[in-house]
């Protein structure tokens, strides 16, 4: 038996002439299948495809399914109370009983509400990079990380979430005839699989940055270390010779650092390395780098610089360094030396300008001595 919809070609695709709509034995009545009736598809039209032959094939949502994504909407919050439950239970979830509930529930009763609709409206793009629903996600595993889930636990979250949910279809199955249990299954399972994917994929996407970010950065100091420093140096002098400009290089020490370590010990020489890594850091314009060589020898290097450049910097340097001592704010005295070389006229390669800035600054210091 059918009824009559809309101007259908018979197989679902938009065309000429009149077709009709199958009619199914829902809840002991004869229903037309229509395409879907929830509070959805008032607001949004239908979803299109295009297809290779031209047409246009109609994604059709039946009335149960959309009028179960509904009673889902409206209940998204009872049903982010039962994850909760079901993941204190049997301490499925740890982390959850040291929160309260507030934070058990966190952004799932927007991630509910998000998959009701997915159930009416599967859009491809609702997950895509960048969306405001991938962001959320986003956002809500790294909130979880800092609330001491571990990655395991942000799946098992959604993976009770699915179990949830899908206790709530089976409750309302009377409903249901085969075609929308399939359409349910498939639309529930590949929204909750995109959502751990995203979530997965943060928290891949932070540790590797983690990674890299420590790889490349003194831990003390947050200054670029060695091997990235001379990196970096490496290829500023490359374009310096592309575009002609000069590159100067200070390498510099504290003087008697050691005697500061063992008089006070290493945690002050630590505050000191510290702070005078910060104050290095703010004397730099954006285009300057500073690295930790070692120990505490620092280098910086100072991009489209001229002859009294490095003069310049070290001083501005040495007088914060004055201002921090006579303030009280370092304790101790702290003094540096530095020794500078430029590209080009001391030479082109960061090997040799390196050696040549060393040997200066061991002459500051033996100028200091004598």
């Amino acid at each position: 038996m059918n009824c009559c919809r809309r101007e259908l070609d018979g197989t679902g695709v938009v065309g000429a002439g009149t077709t009709t709509q199958p009619i199914r034995r829902v809840d002991g009545e004869n229903r037309c299948i229509l395409p879907v009736q929830s509070q959805y598809s008032a607001q949004v039209p239908a979803r299109t495809v295009d297809n290779p032959d031209g047409k246009v094939r109609v994604a059709v949502t039946s009335e149960p399914v959309a009028q179960l994504a509904d009673e889902i909407r409206v209940e998204a919050w009872e049903l982010a109370l039962a994850l909760v439950e079901e993941g204190l239970r049997d301490d499925t979830i740890p982390p959850l009983a040291r929160l309260g509930r507030t934070g058990q529930v966190g952004d799932m009763p927007t991630f509910i509400s998000e998959l009701a609709q997915h159930l009416v409206r599967p859009e491809p793009d609702r997950l895509r990079r960048g969306s405001p629903l991938a962001a959320l996600v986003r956002d809500h595993a790294r909130e979880r990380e800092a609330l001491g889930f571990a990655p395991r636990d942000i799946v098992t979250e959604f993976h009770v979430l699915r179990r949830v949910l899908w206790r709530l279809v089976l409750e309302r199955s009377a409903r249901l005839d085969p075609d929308d249990f399939r359409v349910l299954e498939e639309r529930l399972h590949d929204m909750i699989d995109r959502l751990v994917t995203e979530c997965v994929s943060a928290y891949f996407d932070r540790a590797t940055s983690e990674l890299a970010y420590k790889a490349r950065h003194d831990p003390l100091t947050a200054l670029l270390n060695h091997s990235a420093f001379n990196r970096e140096l490496e290829l500023e002098l490359e374009r310096a010779g592309r575009y002609g400009y000069g590159v100067t290089l200070v390498f510099l020490d504290f003087d008697n650092f050691k005697q500061l370590n063992d008089t006070h010990g290493h945690q002050a020489g630590d505050f000191v390395l510290k702070r005078v890594a910060e104050v290095l850091r703010a004397e730099l314009r954006r285009s300057d780098l500073a690295g930790r060589m070692g120990g505490d020898e620092f280098a910086v290097f100072l991009v489209e610089s001229d002859a009294d450049t490095a003069a310049n910097f070290l001083a501005r340097l040495d007088g914060r360094i004055d201002a921090l001592v006579g303030s009280g704010e370092l304790t101790l005295p702290v003094a540096i030396s530095a020794g500078t070389a430029r590209y080009p006229d001391d030479g082109a390669e960061a090997d040799t300008l390196f050696r040549i800035a060393d040997d200066r600054l061991y002459e500051a210091k033996r100028a200091k001595v004598a």
